[in-house]
């Protein structure tokens, strides 16, 4: 069976590193091969130049002997020049004949033998090539120049001059040139490969978060948000995957919520047909025995303690009668009467029928209501109701003297203006654990109640499509929010 090599995985920036790499090498070394050509052919110009000059000037200073045929006087004319430049000097005669050389090309006979310039002469010509030439030992590059010699106002040829000029310092210059190139071209290409890393580190960098926040949100965390920016295409895409993270996690809360909904409208359809079982199976027979009791407890002949054992019975009687009918009210789907009111009016009003509790416990109120708060379509019986139920916990939960804090505001939720009630106690306070539960049917925390009271309170909160939530307080105590849609825009 045939094994498949597993593909060599090369990031986007070691892609983009090793391309820019590459166009580097080209670019630079074009552009330095270039300039390098450019220096050495203008040196080599530059030569030949000073090549002209001196054999122009060789050529003024021995056309006199030349014009007289004066051997000695050019021999000693031009040995005088000779130095480490002028390598020799050939002086040809009309006749293109080798007339006087200096002493180094005495047996040099390649050199000597050969003017350079073509049959027709002009007195502006010159010609100009290039030889190797062996002095001392060592082989050293020449230019030889020659330019013909021509009296001053006169058509006559009288000869010319060729002189041969060591290239070495042009050689040195070239030398120099090109090391001069090559750091230059070096800087330029570190350079350029620092800048291509943190331009490729600025598309790649950005691009790794996108990939990273993709395989997040794959695992289902949906609170990822890329900080970027640039006002660019990248930045663009950035913004763009905040804005789609922030719809999922949008989505899924709805969605969530929505489950949430769904499993509490069967929990109520369950505990509707539950309810009614009961309110058929129990309140007939009950009835029955709560009339008995109370038809015995008209008989004059019993004595107290009979009457005390019925009496308890009531009791126990009215106990169930509240439950079932607490139980009827929580399954019931009753339609709402909304009606314009002050959130304001509403509080006051629990509060009012709070305060022989408040004043039985000494209990401290501690008001905050925010100025100019829109009104709410509600109903006020039933947002009424569940203010008093949040109250009642409230209540039970502080000690003696404890304090009860009830704060009103205006906050914008999703582009939607809501009234915030915060009421908040120094009471025994809820475990975080529980702080979903409190929510349920039939949970309690309680000694007595039969956990209804907070499950109520949801549903008719979110009936107004506000929402009803405990949170986290500092120190002891129970905080609840209620928000209720108000009727203007923040």
């Amino acid at each position: 069976m045939r094994l498949l090599r597993p593909r060599l995985k090369i990031s986007l920036y070691t892609r983009f590193m090793i391309a820019i790499t590459f166009i580097l090498i080209f670019l630079v070394g074009s552009i330095l091969f270039l300039i390098e050509r450019r220096e050495v052919r203008t040196i080599f110009e530059e030569s030949k130049s000073r090549g002209v000059l001196k054999a122009q000037y060789i050529a003024s200073l021995n056309l006199e002997s030349l014009t007289f045929w004066d051997a000695v006087g050019i021999k000693n004319n031009i040995e005088r020049e000779i130095d480490d430049s002028l390598i020799y000097v050939v002086i040809y005669n009309k006749f293109r004949s080798p007339y006087v050389f200096t002493d180094r090309i005495r047996d040099n006979e390649e050199i000597k033998c050969c003017s350079r310039l073509p049959e027709k002469i002009a007195p502006e010509m010159s010609a100009a090539g290039r030889r190797d030439f062996r002095l001392d030992g060592k082989t050293v590059p020449i230019i030889e120049i020659e330019v013909p010699v021509f009296a001053e106002g006169s058509p006559d040829y009288w000869g010319s001059v060729k002189v041969g000029l060591s290239l070495e310092e042009n050689r040195k210059e070239i030398r120099q040139t090109r090391l001069m190139l090559i750091l230059i071209g070096c800087g330029g290409f570190l350079l350029g490969l620092v800048g291509a890393g943190a331009l490729a580190k600025r598309i790649t960098g950005p691009l790794q978060k996108l990939v990273e926040g993709t395989v997040r949100i794959s695992k289902g965390d949906f609170t990822q948000t890329i900080s970027v920016g640039s006002r660019d295409e990248i930045g663009d895409l950035a913004r763009s995957f905040n804005e789609m993270t922030k719809d999922l996690l949008e989505t899924r809360r709805r969605m969530e919520d929505a489950n949430r909904r769904l499993i509490q409208a069967e929990k109520l359809a369950s505990i509707g047909r539950i309810s009614a079982s009961i309110a058929h199976e129990i309140r007939n027979p009950l009835t029955s025995v709560k009339l008995n009791i109370q038809k015995l407890m008209q008989n004059e002949h019993l004595d107290e303690e009979e009457k005390e054992h019925l009496s308890i019975s009531q009791e126990g009687i009215g106990q169930i009668e509240k439950f079932i009918k607490e139980l009827l009210n929580f399954t019931r789907v009753s339609d709402l009467n909304p009606e314009r009111f002050s959130v304001v009016q509403i509080v006051e009003e629990s509060l009012k029928v709070m305060r022989d509790s408040f004043q039985e416990k000494k209990i401290v109120l501690e008001k905050n209501f925010a100025a100019d708060l829109p009104a709410v379509v509600v109903d006020g019986d039933k947002i009424r109701q569940v203010f008093l139920n949040i109250l009642r916990n409230a209540v039970e939960a502080v000690e003696e003297g404890g304090k009860i804090g009830l704060a009103l505001s205006r906050v914008k939720e999703n582009g939607v203006a809501r009234i915030k009630v915060r009421i908040s106690d120094d009471g025994c306070g809820i475990p975080e654990k529980d702080w979903e539960n409190i929510f349920e049917p039939f949970y309690t925390t309680k000694a007595s109640g039969f956990g209804l009271g907070l499950s109520n309170a949801r549903k008719i909160v979110e009936q107004h499509r506000g929402s009803l939530r405990v949170t986290k307080t500092k120190g002891k105590g129970t905080t609840f929010e209620v928000r209720i849609p108000c009727e203007v825009e923040t």
